[in-house]
């Protein structure tokens, strides 16, 4: 007797050995979402990643586990929970760790349908919480290969339960028969063997359709703020990444400067008004004491107005003629709540209400709290000089002179040293100025050399001894940072008379050669200095870390500023692709949507046009044929055609037997359940081979069912009982892979 090809399939044993491994990997992918959130949970997704790791290479291994810490398990991770949430009082980082940790424990047990389901909805919390809190093209990435393994674990799932039909399973702590010898290689061989790649690339095509229309969807429709929505951010650590705080200590800077991270991304709409120094202001510390500089209180009220609940902010600087200029900030998450910029402005708009308060004299916004996802705002006429104009301060000067000073404006002349300390930076300041009284600019041109006998270096040392710290250093010959750099300057301009304050924020940034931006890094952190200038009633930038002159020029704009500033690296072409996402998804006034939105709808219609005039055309030329004088030639089209839909007719009929190769049998196996059954115990012991004695017999038998005539049949159901105790007997012995 012929028998027809058949399409090997997996064993059950391989099955539970493909479920297995998805569904570590599916663990594996929700707990490496971590690397996406301001969270402290580093080392549980560590130990998770190995302890799976490790279940995956070796199935075997959970076995060794003693079946009584199972029952430990549930009161130990009520305990973590509730002791994390008491230490921690934060309630969603606290889910989150408790969440890896029961994905953890489902990776490295051997699991029930009802567990691998719980594996799938651990794993889409986190996956939801990362998408919420997070926006990355990164992670985007991940989400698709999440949700792909998802479907094929659940198919797996699936078909591992209709397989089992009824038998016996593992048991936590015991060792399956399917974890006893394991070789990923081979099943990966097998895994092959038995794929029908038309079904792979039809489901592939699917999911590619599926994503792309979701991605449409989701440029097409006006986002919400899913944070506020879902109030994520209410529960998420309010923890700065950059360190970009009210108090700064010696350091603090220069480890932000060892992270290469992005922080801030710029667009403009001039290139020719980018200056050839950018410096982006974000915080100003008046108050020194103790080796600190910090905004002072007094400093604070006075200078920051009361709390503003809106999305548009006019500031201090004057309206020009001609085309107006924007900058749009992207400022990531974590980095600090004051935003950075170049100067004064015209107005400053952000994507979404935000609550803030603004320090005009200071040229700086403050947000309420620190922003826990990437905040947009756009700036509208910003002043790009190393100036900044403060009528305010300049009338305290005067006042001070005439009546009781006012607290902040003396802020700015403290030195915040003892006695000792003062009458050194007095000495210093004579070795500078020669005893003569100098412009603002001379000074600190002059105090700027001075400093310059100190080389840079991010791991300076201060000498001991007693005194001020920074005073110390000053006398030394050590290397500093721009930290030790900036505040010393300071202490010398007010010892000399000059107001002066310590200013952080951002120096320089590279522009994306790919993008068109912009990129300010964590690397980028620096501190400068700003004294002020009687004669001009402004605030004149000074960086002595430079060592060129303590004012620095401003230098050439546009083109020339950008040209020794553009990056081509691979890392600038990843971070594009940031970019154009918040240029297309998140920019600041949708106006992207919106074109794209009309983009759909233009290409809908036209779409919609060009198809009607096509059937109009085609239906005239079938008139036209009809209509025509018949003859043989036209008569053996019209037959040719008849038989090409009659084929396309069958085909379509019997499509399920050369798509899915279910190949059907002359005697109508495919309708017939006894002939399909048969055929499914058939697949079952052709895994185990067919060499064994206890499966000849019951193997003809089925055989006989399959494809023989219905009147040659033996009595159906006791072969099936005899083929299901063959099965068994072949599994007890272990006979689990193909011969």
């Amino acid at each position: 007797m012929q028998m027809e090809k058949k399409r090997p399939q997996l064993s059950l044993d391989e099955l539970h050995q493909l479920k297995w491994l998805l569904g570590g990997v599916l663990v594996l992918l929700s707990v490496w979402t971590v690397f996406y959130l301001e969270f402290d949970a580093w080392t549980l997704m560590g130990l998770a990643t190995v302890a799976v790791s490790a279940a995956l290479v070796r199935p075997d291994w959970p076995a060794l586990v003693p079946a009584w810490t199972h029952r430990l398990v549930f009161p130990a991770v009520v305990a973590f929970f509730i002791g994390d949430l008491w230490v921690t009082g934060e309630v969603l980082p606290a889910v989150v760790r408790l969440d890896i940790l029961l994905l953890l424990y489902r990776g490295v047990t051997y699991r029930q349908k009802r567990d691998d389901l719980q594996v799938i909805v651990l794993g889409l919390f986190l996956i939801v919480v990362a998408g919420v809190l997070t926006v990355s093209l990164v992670f985007a990435a991940q989400i698709l290969v999440f949700t792909a393994c998802a479907l094929g674990f659940l198919l797996v799932v699936t078909l591992v339960e209709s397989a089992e039909k009824g038998a016996a399973r593992p048991v936590a702590g015991g060792l399956p028969a399917w974890a006893a010898h394991v070789r990923w290689r081979r099943l990966w061989a097998r895994v092959r063997e038995v794929t029908d790649w038309r079904v792979v690339a039809l489901g592939a095509a699917l999911f590619a359709g599926v994503v792309a229309v979701s991605a449409l969807l989701f440029l097409a429709i006006p986002r919400f703020q899913l944070e506020n929505s879902l109030f994520l951010e209410r529960f998420a650590s309010k923890k700065a990444r950059s360190g970009f705080n009210e108090t700064i200590k010696f350091g603090d800077v220069t480890d932000i400067q060892q992270d290469t991270s992005v922080a801030v991304s710029v667009d403009v709409t001039d290139r020719t008004q980018i200056p050839a120094n950018p410096y982006w202001r974000m915080l100003v510390l008046d108050e020194y004491r103790d080796g600190t500089f910090r905004l002072s209180a007094l400093l604070r009220r006075a200078a920051f107005t009361r709390e503003f609940t809106d999305t548009a902010l006019r500031g201090a600087a004057r309206p020009v003629l001609g085309e107006p200029v924007y900058w749009t900030f992207y400022l990531e998450s974590g980095i600090s709540r004051y935003l950075p910029l170049l100067g004064s402005f015209e107005q400053l708009r952000f994507r979404e209400t935000q609550n803030f308060r603004f320090g005009e004299e200071l040229g700086l916004v403050a947000l309420r709290e620190e922003p826990v996802t990437m905040t947009a705002y756009r700036v509208e006429g910003q002043s790009t000089g190393g100036t900044l104009p403060d009528p305010a301060f300049a009338k305290g000067l005067r006042e001070r002179k005439k009546s009781t000073p006012k607290s902040d404006t003396l802020l700015m002349l403290k030195l915040g040293v003892d006695a000792a300390d003062r009458a050194n930076l007095e000495q210093r300041v004579r070795e500078i100025t020669g005893g003569a009284e100098l412009p603002a600019a001379e000074f600190a041109r002059r105090a700027d050399v001075w400093l310059g006998r100190h080389p840079y270096s991010l791991s300076p040392r201060i000498p001991d001894g007693p005194g001020d710290p920074l005073v110390r250093w000053m006398n030394s010959a050590e290397g500093g940072h721009c930290e030790l750099f900036a505040g010393s300057f300071v202490l010398l301009a007010r010892a000399a008379g000059f107001p002066a304050r310590v200013v952080t924020g951002f120096k320089g940034g590279t522009w994306n050669a790919y993008s068109g931006n912009f990129t300010l890094r964590n690397s980028d952190a620096h501190a400068w200095c700003e004294l002020f200038d009687r004669s001009t009633g402004a605030w004149l930038r000074a960086d002595p870390t430079l060592g060129a002159g303590g004012t620095q020029p401003d230098g050439a704009k546009g083109e020339a500023a950008l040209a020794r500033r553009t990056d081509r690296s691979w890392s600038a072409r990843f971070d594009s692709l940031r970019v154009f996402w918040y240029r297309r998804i998140v920019n600041f006034d949708q106006r992207s949507q919106v074109e794209t939105l009309k983009a759909v709808k233009e290409a809908t219609e036209n779409s919609g046009r060009q198809l009607r005039a096509a059937l109009t055309a085609m239906v005239e030329r079938i008139k036209a044929w009809l209509a025509g004088p018949w003859d043989v030639r036209r008569a053996a089209k019209l037959l040719a055609l008849a038989a090409l839909l009659a084929g396309a007719g069958w085909a379509w009929r019997n499509r399920r037997s050369w798509i899915f190769g279910s190949g059907a049998g002359r005697h109508g196996a495919k309708e017939d359940p006894v002939r399909r059954e048969a055929g499914a115990w058939l697949r079952r012991i052709s895994d185990f081979g067919d060499l064994i004695p206890e499966a000849l017999g019951v193997t003809e038998e089925l055989q006989r069912l399959r494809f023989g005539a219905p009147g040659t049949w033996p009595e159906p159901e006791p072969v099936f009982q005899r083929a299901r105790q063959a099965v068994r007997e072949l599994r007890r012995r272990g006979r689990v892979t193909p011969a």
